[in-house]
């Protein structure tokens, strides 16, 4: 998948730049029609090849929401307004973040519906692979819904390709509706038309495990926990999937990425073409380049936009060899009297600024059975729950539970997916769903309110209509 949005990226600049004065004669965008754009096969797969790359720009700024919002993280340098101001629950709905993450997940809609309304008008004779594509653009789909209704709440409902009038007359549906009417069936429908696997270019695109993993999830977000142990079991008993022996090649950038734990990430690729990631360089502390290029061969710069709180650290167990991967303390940076701690989850060697090859892990099969011991728990299965998640703390030699109640498994299982998962940009959306981040994040801040961000104010502006399109309570 990497290598053929690099192509396709390749092909498109090779046609611009040997392009004469006639490439000014197109038509304009507004007398384009989809007629023209989708009639091959290869049409459709160019196209939900672009429903993936819109999702790297959503996925870019996952970790303000996910990581620095939670109490596992923060913009330690300070020298970003928004990022401080999202830390400390003041931001303001003008935030150029916000518009840019709704406005993106909304162009993954956009030509997902565009692509699913053109489809339909040819048989597989014509679009051989006519299944696949219609079920990676319900996948697509449902994912960037996903993403808008844990940061937004409640948004606007847009299934089919609309008109700019009608677009305008877009108000918020509920969040229960976009679930219900949109995720899910997107998902289940999605699952019975996507590969189990992949080859050669076409790994990386979203398969049928991908799907009932991300379904599954939806089951746990919306508390329904008997669909969500029905659909994770699918996925754990497939055997499609198995957790690494080693916890630390999960981040060892030399070995494949998509190997037997990968289940779905956002992939980048290094090259100089602009298709790299920034993670790795903006996670390291920005003290001297030198240290960095020195110890782990990154050049370019520096940004300390992400940094693991020494809370965090300290909430590990000393033997638990998470812990150092998750939040390195053995090179700290002294800047007055604050420790700078870096995670190193993401460090590889980068050639130039923000060129990283490191993918955004959005599911692996860690996090799954994570998500499937709590669905059994909730399910009062709490015995067949400690099987699930001991499998993790077998994989890391901490010591496995049994005998648990209920409630402490519960607990066992929040803190779990804390040292498993730390600083991949869970811990906001975990805290969140499952109601306990008021009363771990108020004395930062926290007001009841700030469940979800603030609708972007451009949007509030250009429906100008409080009636359908208000403002989430609490913002300006």
């Amino acid at each position: 998948m990497k290598k053929l949005i690099n192509i396709i990226i390749i092909l498109a600049l090779t046609v611009l730049m040997s392009c004469s004065e006639d490439f000014l004669n197109i038509l304009p965008e507004s007398s384009v029609t989809v007629d023209i754009l989708y009639k091959t096969d290869k049409d459709f797969q160019d196209a939900v090849t672009g429903c993936y790359t819109a999702l790297r720009s959503v996925y870019t700024d996952m970790y303000v929401y996910g990581d620095v919002r939670s109490d596992d993280a923060w913009h330690a340098l300070g020298n970003n307004v928004t990022m401080n101001a999202i830390d400390a629950f003041s931001e303001r709905s003008s935030e150029s973040i916000f518009a840019n993450s709704w406005r993106d997940c909304y162009l993954v809609i956009f030509r997902a519906n565009a692509i699913l309304q053109e489809i339909q008008k040819f048989d597989e004779t014509t679009i051989p692979n006519k299944a696949r594509h219609t079920a990676e653009a319900r996948f697509l789909r449902a994912l960037a819904y996903f993403n808008l209704v844990t940061t937004f709440g409640d948004v606007p409902k847009v299934t089919t390709v609309v008109s700019i009038e009608d677009a305008y007359k877009s108000g918020r549906a509920k969040v229960d509706v976009i679930y219900n009417e949109v995720i899910i069936p997107d998902l289940l429908a999605a699952e019975t038309g996507l590969s189990a696997t992949y080859t050669g270019t076409n790994i990386g695109r979203a398969t049928s495990g991908a799907a009932k993993s991300l379904c599954g999830k939806a089951y746990l977000y919306i508390k329904d926990f008997a669909k969500a142990e029905a659909k994770l079991a699918e996925v754990v008993s497939s055997n499609t999937y198995s957790l690494l022996p080693k916890y630390s090649d999960l981040f060892n950038y030399t070995i494949n990425e998509h190997h037997k734990e990968y289940i779905f990430d956002i992939e980048f690729i290094a090259g100089g073409l602009g298709l790299g990631s920034h993670f790795t360089n903006s996670f390291i502390p920005k003290s001297t380049n030198a240290f960095a290029d020195t110890y782990f061969n990154i050049k370019g710069g520096l940004g300390e936009l992400n940094s693991p709180r020494i809370e965090l650290f300290n909430a590990f167990a000393k033997t638990d060899v998470r812990r150092d991967i998750t939040i390195d303390t053995n090179k700290v940076f002294y800047k007055f009297i604050q420790i700078s701690t870096f995670t190193k989850k993401y460090i590889t060697a980068v050639a130039s600024l923000n060129d990283s090859p490191v993918n955004w892990k959005v599911i692996r099969y860690a996090d799954v059975l994570l998500m499937y011991a709590e669905a059994l728990n909730e399910n009062n299965k709490t015995t067949e729950a400690l099987t699930q998640l001991n499998k993790i703390r077998v994989r890391v030699a901490m010591p496995i539970y049994s005998g648990l109640s209920k409630d402490q498994a519960r607990t066992a299982i929040y803190d779990e997916r804390r040292f498993e998962l730390g600083m991949e940009g869970h811990r906001w959306f975990d805290l969140v769903r499952t109601g306990r981040a008021l009363a771990l994040m108020s004395s930062k801040g926290m007001k009841s309110y700030n469940v979800v961000f603030p609708i972007p104010l451009r949007e509030i502006q250009v429906i100008n209509n409080p009636s359908i399109f208000p403002q989430n309570e609490g913002y300006d």
